[in-house]
């Protein structure tokens, strides 16, 4: 058992299967390294909070508001990390191969302003940092969008530095 399967079992994390795209689009490319030298990458497309059985729960669906609790957003960028790995591991069928989690890019559905948006997504930025360690630590965007798919409440993708 690899060193990352069995940090995400301590934490009680089952991966789901890797969703599937839903239009025209992959869920993942490998590519070289952008330099010279650089090792490869794995791009994740955008994944929504969907749970373990592959649907959306009314708690990560909707526009985010001035009043709105955070704790439903955050858990929705958790959600959207977990289904980062699942295709991550999709991809390369061993996450120990992860050699850094580089980026990753939440969007968030607002109706007017949610002046949480960085620790909303600090959902997503605590689970790859739990799941990888220092390995997961990365650098990230946040923004608030007019409106997500399935009106979900958030999105995120991501980019990792893979080794061979």
């Amino acid at each position: 058992m690899s060193e990352t399967a069995k940090r995400l079992a301590e934490l009680g994390i089952v991966l789901p299967k890797a969703a599937a795209p839903v239009a025209n689009y992959v869920p993942y490319v490998r590519t070289g390294g952008m330099a010279p030298g650089a090792l490869p990458q794995l791009w994740v497309s955008g994944q929504l909070p969907l749970g373990p059985d592959g649907k959306l729960d009314e708690r990560h669906r909707g526009k985010l508001g001035p009043d709105s609790p955070i704790d439903p957003a955050r858990e929705a960028a958790e959600r959207c990390a977990i289904n980062l790995i699942a295709q991550a591991h999709a991809a390369l069928g061993d996450l120990d191969k992860v050699v850094r989690v580089v980026r990753l890019g939440g969007f968030f559905n607002v109706a007017s302003s949610f002046e949480a948006l960085p620790q909303a997504m600090n959902g997503a930025s605590d689970m790859m940092v739990n799941v990888f360690g220092d390995r997961g630590r990365h650098a990230r965007t946040t923004v608030g969008v007019a409106h997500l798919p399935l009106n979900a409440l958030a999105e995120v993708e991501a980019v990792f530095e893979i080794s061979f």
